[in-house]
């Protein structure tokens, strides 16, 4: 199959299509801290939205993979004047909507709504910060978890394979 045309809108955000893979470092307030392997995958089909599906697993001391970690999927959404949207949804019961800004290779989101599934657990707030950097996908996310304000929980560098 052809691969559509890329819509004008996705320009702003179009160094993120394709597939990235790396690792990076993980922790928070009630957990120790860990290494984790992840993929990420950027897509288009022609509409004005990136798909996007992300996945981790824990690495052990060796960066061997020992067992699935988070999963997400959803839908990056420029706007204009460089400004985005994203929609992301997790098997965990949660659902975010980020807004943010692109500048050059660099994109700040923060959370405007979360909703939550009676069984998930507290959850409030998030930011993500990604950038290219070299020709890698830098990227961390700082969370506002059971009880605790916006604090550092999961950085990455991932480098592009597809």
């Amino acid at each position: 199959m052809e691969e559509p045309e890329m819509h004008p809108d996705l320009e702003p955000i179009a160094f993120l299509i394709g597939r990235w893979e790396g690792a990076g470092v993980g922790g928070y307030p009630t957990i120790e801290s860990f290494n984790f392997g992840q993929e990420i995958e950027f897509g288009h089909n022609g509409k004005p939205f990136l798909s996007y599906v992300s996945r981790t697993w824990l690495l052990d001391q060796a960066g061997n993979r020992v067992r699935p970690l988070a999963t997400e999927s959803g839908y990056w959404r420029p706007l204009p004047d460089r400004q985005l949207e994203v929609v992301l949804s997790h098997p965990t019961g949660i659902v975010e909507i980020y807004v943010g800004e692109v500048v050059f290779h660099k994109i700040e989101l923060q959370t405007d709504v979360v909703a939550r599934t009676v069984t998930a657990k507290e959850y409030t707030a998030g930011r993500r910060l990604y950038g290219l950097v070299n020709g890698n996908l830098m990227w961390a996310y700082d969370m506002a978890a059971v009880g605790h304000p916006l604090t550092s929980h999961m950085s990455a560098e991932l480098k592009k394979v597809a």
